[in-house]
């Protein structure tokens, strides 16, 4: 099977609740979120979802990287920790 038609669920950290948010935003397949990378995935979900938490972003790119979000590098957690306090910040009301 090829990326363009597997299933998100094969991928590591997406399991069935994650797959429908990422379906319910246009992301489809393990390609679709490759493309559309971990950060900007996190903004479409949290349109339905405000209570999207940042182990959801850390599992999305380690999910596109094809690894446990445990393991991300130290470097790339701490950008998307700060990319997400600022989306968190942003989304405020």
């Amino acid at each position: 099977m090829t990326k363009d038609n597997e299933d998100l669920t094969k991928l590591p950290n997406i399991g069935l609740t994650l797959a429908k948010k990422l379906k319910l935003v246009g992301i489809s397949t393990p390609n679709d979120l490759i493309k559309t990378g971990s950060e900007n995935a996190m903004i479409k979900i949290k349109t339905v979802d405000k209570n999207a938490c940042i182990n959801m972003l850390f599992a999305l790119e380690g999910a596109i990287q094809g690894i446990r979000w445990h393991i991300l590098d130290k470097k790339r957690k701490i950008e998307l920790t700060e990319f997400y306090n600022r989306l968190k910040e942003s989304t405020k009301i």
